[in-house]
Order: structure tokens, then sequence, then C-alpha cells
């Protein structure tokens, strides 16, 4: 121990001693002063490391928590749940930094000033005291006179115990003075040693526990960097694709509805409808609506119960509805209620009405029993009729199942599926003229109803202008249409052993993106315009040794005398007199006119695959010809009275009340031609037979005028039938039966036997 002051000169107490002695108390005063500011620092250091520490943990734990938030994406969790633990480890070692701080600096330095200070100023004011005693003994020492032998006598006696009592302060003072320097250089080295040994474990503690990760965190950096390319890559794409859609039409406002009966989450649709509620207020609603477990509910918001509608779809029905003021109106009945909803738009309307449809047939395809297949039952209901085992509607009703089953799949190509080439397809689009297999047939709902509405072929009861329609066109003729460049693209057809995904991004190629058809303009694509061969093929695939004669082109438009104005003698006279029958047969080149034209020009000539061209490309079902009184295809259709082609232009979309420049709808030009099949088909698909047309005259003021008794009866037992349903609810049975009943026999005449409904017409009194 180095000695600051020597014990020798305390007791000579020279002035040099006294210098020593006053450096040695500046020196300790000062250090006093530094280690009380030293001690507070350290505290405050102490407060601010544990609050860190404290919000350091409370950061841990939020990444913590945001790790399971991101339970969905495992490398997100993974990374922030090792990340969090790690640096919970670090923040542990930091702790105990703080708590050896707290003991081996702070609490030293504070007992340093405390205890050992405040001891070495306990003993100099001892020494002190001792030194003021002494000078005073000197002081009366040297004041006593000779004479006075007894003064002298105490005063040398004081003298001694004063100069006794001194040194040995000054030596304890001393002792004092050269312990505290020695402690001083222990206490601060052994508290900055330990302050240096606690950070240099915690750095090499959090060094370690960092090291671990080294691998993982250069795998997370390389992931971090192609992360970083494909974010600029899809944010470059969607920048794009906005662009692209920000161009297009945004005033639109139907919403895309998509039926899928294959839906992934069991929901094949779902969209906003209003519904009108059962109190006395008739209030209306605007809830969101779903199909799901083969059940119609709706719910408020997302989270609450879904209210179910209907409990089974397999015991309802659903139709459109005119009964009130409100548009775009349909109608859910069942045995227990009947619920009136409203769409947003007519596309919507009929969306929804196909999708209930559909989840109707689907309900039943589900809960059918697998014992037999649709073939075998086809072939059992064949043969009980044969043995006299089926009676009643139920086997009347499959025979015409198995019927429309064996006649759609003798067209060429039927017996395949359209899109994959699986035999024996039992589905079909309707719209498009095709058959499917049951994969490709769900895929097709996928699309939604406004590219192609499916039906099956054994499960569905068909209409006989259905049947009449899918007979015109067929699985060849549509995929000359919609595989026209297919030789041309790499993409390969799917086949029955496809995965679904394969079957999936073919059928939306070919009828969404349309990327197979031709392309337009092209000069002299479509051949001169001649009535459809679907059926003379369909003969000569089932007869190839039995000739038969060319069909001749049925008229078109031009060809037609107008019937604006006519009487309805005249309009008689030119039944009864056969006046197409002399008009030259000509062919006409249709190749110029864009689709919109094609399709008004094809619909008269009753060519439904140049009809399903022209709706390839793009044409509008709704076209309006303003150099004809702004006609449709639909009224060109029902000028030449063909059934098949207006059934088709409604399947694709057409509007059977869009009215003409004259404000004669589709149903008022086919009840002036006495077209009764037409009548009875529009009146089925929701045509307004109240509608006015300029000369304030509606349907049944003009049947009356022709004296047309087949169509009064029509349009009459149409409006009796709306009548007892508005008296007796939705429960209006016997009119319902009726009215089913009647419509059915005449489909099946218009569709069958089409002569008859043509002396009728002529000879009201026949």
């Amino acid at each position: 121990m180095t000695v600051k002051l020597d014990f020798e000169e305390s007791l000579k107490d020279s002035p040099r001693f006294r210098a020593a002695i006053e450096v040695v108390q500046n020196d300790v005063s000062e250090l006093e002063t530094r280690l009380d500011k030293l001690v507070k620092q350290c505290q405050a250091m102490l407060d601010a490391g544990r609050v860190y520490c404290q919000t350091s943990k409370s950061f841990v734990n939020g990444l913590r928590e945001l790790g399971h938030q991101c339970s969905r994406d495992k490398m997100m969790e993974g990374c922030l749940d090792r990340f969090s633990k790690k640096l919970s480890v670090i923040l542990e070692a930091q702790g105990e930094v703080i708590e050896i701080t707290q003991k081996s600096v702070k609490t030293k330095l504070q007992n340093f000033v405390k205890e050992d200070v405040r001891r070495f100023k306990d003993v100099r004011k001892e020494f002190e005291r001792s030194s003021e005693t002494l000078e005073g003994a000197l002081a009366r020492n040297a004041q006593a006179p000779r004479g006075k032998l007894h003064e002298v006598e105490e005063a040398s006696n004081a003298l001694l115990n004063a100069r006794k009592a001194f040194r040995s302060e000054a030596l304890d003072y001393v002792l004092e003075i050269n312990v505290i320097e020695a402690k001083k250089k222990t206490d601060i080295l052994m508290a900055m040693l330990s302050l240096m040994e606690a950070q240099s474990q915690f750095f090499q503690q959090g060094h370690q526990s960092l090291s671990e990760l080294e691998e993982y965190r250069q795998n997370l950096n390389k992931e971090h960097t192609q992360f970083v390319l494909d974010a600029a890559r899809e944010k470059r794409d969607m920048e794009q694709k906005h662009a692209e859609i920000k161009k297009k039409d945004m005033s639109f406002d139907d919403s895309i509805m998509d039926f899928n009966a294959d839906a992934a989450n069991g929901i094949a649709m779902e969209g906003y409808l209003y519904k009108r509620a059962s109190n006395a207020f008739k209030t209306w609603s605007r809830r969101w609506f779903s199909i799901q477990k083969n059940q119609l509910v709706y719910q408020k918001k997302f989270k609450d119960l879904p209210t179910v509608v209907v409990e089974d779809l397999r015991l309802c029905t659903v139709k459109p509805s005119s009964e009130n003021e409100r548009r775009f109106l349909f109608e859910v009945v069942s045995p227990s209620k009947c619920c009136l909803l409203q769409a947003d738009s007519e596309r919507q309307q009929q969306a929804w009405i196909s999708a209930v449809q559909n989840s109707i047939a689907s309900a039943f395809q589900e809960h059918r029993e697998d014992a037999h297949s649709p073939r075998q039952r086809c072939s059992s209901v064949s043969a009980n009729s044969i043995l006299g085992g089926g009676v009643g509607g139920a086997t009347d009703q499959e025979n015409k199942v198995c019927k429309a089953l064996e006649e759609v799949q003798a067209i060429p190509g039927n017996r395949q599926c359209c899109d994959c080439g699986e035999p024996g397809p039992d589905w079909a689009s309707i719209n498009l003229g095709i058959t499917l297999c049951i994969v490709c047939s769900g895929i097709h709902r996928s699309l939604g109803v406004h590219f192609s509405k499916v039906r099956s072929l054994t499960l569905d009861s068909w209409e006989p202008e259905l049947i009449k329609l899918m007979c015109e066109l067929g699985n060849t003729v549509i995929n000359r249409i919609y595989e026209a460049r297919i030789d041309e693209i790499t993409i390969k057809k799917p086949h029955p052993s496809s995965p679904r995904g394969d079957k999936e991004s073919w059928i939306r190629s070919k009828y969404v993106e349309k990327k197979f058809i031709q392309k337009l303009p092209e000069a002299g694509r479509n051949p001169p315009l001649r009535r459809s061969s679907a059926k003379r093929n369909r003969a000569t695939t089932q007869d190839r040794t039995t000739e038969r004669p060319a069909i001749k082109p049925k008229p078109n438009r031009a060809t037609l005398p107008r019937v604006t104005g006519l009487s309805p003698k005249d309009i008689v006279q030119i039944n009864n007199t056969g006046f197409h029958k002399d008009v030259e047969e000509e062919e006409e080149d249709l190749s110029g006119l864009h689709p919109g034209a094609l399709l008004y020009r094809s619909a008269a000539l009753q060519n439904f695959p140049v009809m399903a061209d022209a709706l390839a490309h793009g044409a509008d079902v709704n076209w309006v010809n303003l150099a004809e009184d702004s006609s449709t295809p639909l009224i060109q259709a029902v000028s030449v009275n063909a059934l098949a082609a207006c059934e088709f232009l409604l399947q694709n979309g057409a509007n059977v009340n869009q009215a003409d420049s004259n404000g004669r709808r589709p149903l008022h030009h086919a009840t002036i031609l006495g077209h009764t099949g037409l009548v009875c088909l529009f009146l089925k698909r929701g045509a307004d037979y109240n509608a006015l047309d300029k000369n304030q005259k509606d349907p049944i003021t003009i049947a009356v005028e022709n004296a047309n008794a087949d169509i009064v009866t029509l349009l009459r037992i149409a409006k009796m039938n709306k009548e007892m349903r508005e008296m007796d609810g939705a429960f209006g049975q016997s009119g319902d039966e009726t009215y089913h009943d009647i419509f059915r026999d005449f489909s099946h005449m218009a569709s069958n036997n089409p002569e008859k409904l043509k002396r009728r017409s002529a000879d009201p009194k026949s």
C-alpha cells in the first residue's frame, strides 16, 4: 500500500506536514463531490435502463403477438417467433447487467462516500480539535511567568497532555489518510472491473445468441431479396392492370353474378337483393343473400347468423314477378311461404333465377340414389313402360327426359363432352347448345349464366322448344366457331382424364377470353347464309344411304311483306295464300356485316351456326336496326315464326319486352302475325301482355281484332292466372296447374305439330 503521508512527519507537525494535510483534505473533498455526482448519474442510468428494458419487453411481446396473428403465413410466424425469443434472451442479459451495475458500481461508490469519507471527516475533526488544544496549551505555556511556579507547572502539564493527545490524533489522521487513499483505488477499480465484466458477458452472450441465427438470417435475407423483386414485379403488373381497367367504362352498375355449385366455401352464389317484409307495411330491406347447403339464406351483417328463407331448395320454385310496380322482381315459392325479392338490374334478376334453378337441380342430384346411373335409370324407365310397370305423370316425365337425352345426343359430336371428350355426357349448356360431362358442367356453372346456362339432360324437365334449339346446334357446330384457330395455338385441348384445373383453364380461354375464334374483320369468312343444316347432318348421320332434297333457304327480312298497318284480313290472306312460296330463293352474302348486324340478318334466316358465330364475336343480342323501325334480332325471328331462333336469342339474354319504334314488342308482333307458339313462348319468358303500342293497343286487343281464338285464350289465361295468384296468395294451385297444362300443350304443338296451329290460326272456328 502506497503511504500518502509519513507518520514521523505527523509527530514533527512541521509546515510540510500541514501543507500535505491541506492537499489531502482538498482531494478528499473534491473526490466526495465527484463521487456524489457519479452516483446520481449511475442511478439515472439504471432507471433509464430499467425503463428501456421494460419498453423493449413490451416491444418483443408485440412481435410475438404479431407472429401469432400471422399464423397463416408460416414463414412470417417462424421469423417473428425466433427473433422475439432471441431478443428476450438479450433483454434478460441486459437486465442482469443493470442489477450488477446497481450492486458493483452504485452501491460500492455510495458506501465509499457514506462510510469511508464520513469516517475520514470525523477523524479530521478530532485532529483539528486536538491541534487547536495544542495551540492553546503552547500559548498558555509561553505566557506563564517565572515567578509563579504553580502556573508554570500547570501550563507544562497541560502542554504535555495536549501534545500527547495531538500526536495520537495526528497518527490516527495520517493512518486514515493513507487508508482512504488506498481504498479509493481498490473500490473504484473493483467497481469498474465488475461493470466491464458484466458488459463483456452481456455482449458475448448477445453475440453468441445472434450467431446461432446467422445461417437463418442469411437465408431470410435471400428470401427478402426475392420478395422485393416479386413485389416490384407484382406492383408493375397491378399498375398495368389498374390502368387497363381504368380505361374501361366505369358507369355500369351490374355486378358480376357468378354461380358456382362446386365452390370451395360451399356458397354457390351470393349478392345483395331487396327483400319485401311480410309485415303489414310491406317494407323493403337490402340484405346479403347466398345459396349454400341447398338453402337460400340472407344476413344483414357478416357476423350475424344467416336467416333461412328456403330450408330445402328441392321444395321450392322460382319465377319472375310483375305483381308490383318495382322492377326486376322475382319470387321464390315454397310450401310454407312466398318470398318476393328484387335485384338491381334485369341481368341480375335473370342470374339469380337461373342460380336458384341450377341449385334446385344440384340438390336433386346430390340426394338422388346412386344405385343406378342416369342411363340405367332411362333403361329401367323404358323397360317399365314396355312391361306396364310405369304408370302416371312421373313415368311420362322420365320418358320425356330420356327422349331429350336421346334426341340431343343424336346430334353430330354430342356423344362426347364438347370440351374434354368424355363419352356419354349427361349435362348441357342450353344457351350454347352443347353437351357436357359433369366436371365440365360444374366449370361452366362457375362462369356465370351470362356465359353458360347449365342443365341436366336426365334430371331436369326439358321444354320442347329447348330440345328443338339443342338439335339445331351441337358440339361439332359450336367447336367450329370457338375452336376455329386451335391449330394455330399451342394450347393443348384437355382430355377426359385431365386435371380439373386444366379443364377450367381451357374452358375459360375458350368461352370467356375467346382465344380460339376467328378474328374480325376477315373478308369472306362467312359463307352465303342458308338455313341451319344441323338437322340435315343428323339425318345423314342416322341414314347415310337415304338421299334428301336440299333444304332451301328460309326467306329473310327483305323478302317479307311489311305487316305494320295491315288489317287482320290482310294478315290472314297472306298466311293462307302462302305469299313466300313465290319469292325468289337466293343466297345472301353477309360476310361483310359487323356482329350485331350479322345476328340481326341471320335471325330471320334461322341460321343458328351464324347466329352463334355472331354472338361469339361480341354481337349485342338486343342490337337495334334503326333503318328498320328499331327492330331487334328477336323481332326478326318472330317475323318468320322461328320458334327455336327466338328461344336461342332469349336464352342468350334477349329482352323479351324490348319495343321497336312503333312501341311493339315481340309479343305484339307474334300476336299480329298469328304465331301462337311464339305467343306461348313469350308469355312463359315473362312478356308483358298489358304493354301498349303507339296505337294504344295491347296484345289481347290485337288478338281479338284478328279473331285468333288460340292467342286470345293464351293471353286471357295468363292474365287470369296472375289474378288468381294475387287473390289466393302463393297457393293458387288450381290456377297454376291449368295454366301450366295449357301452355305445355301449346308448346308441344308449336314444336312438334306447327301445322295444327297454322290451321287453327287461319280458321278460328275450326
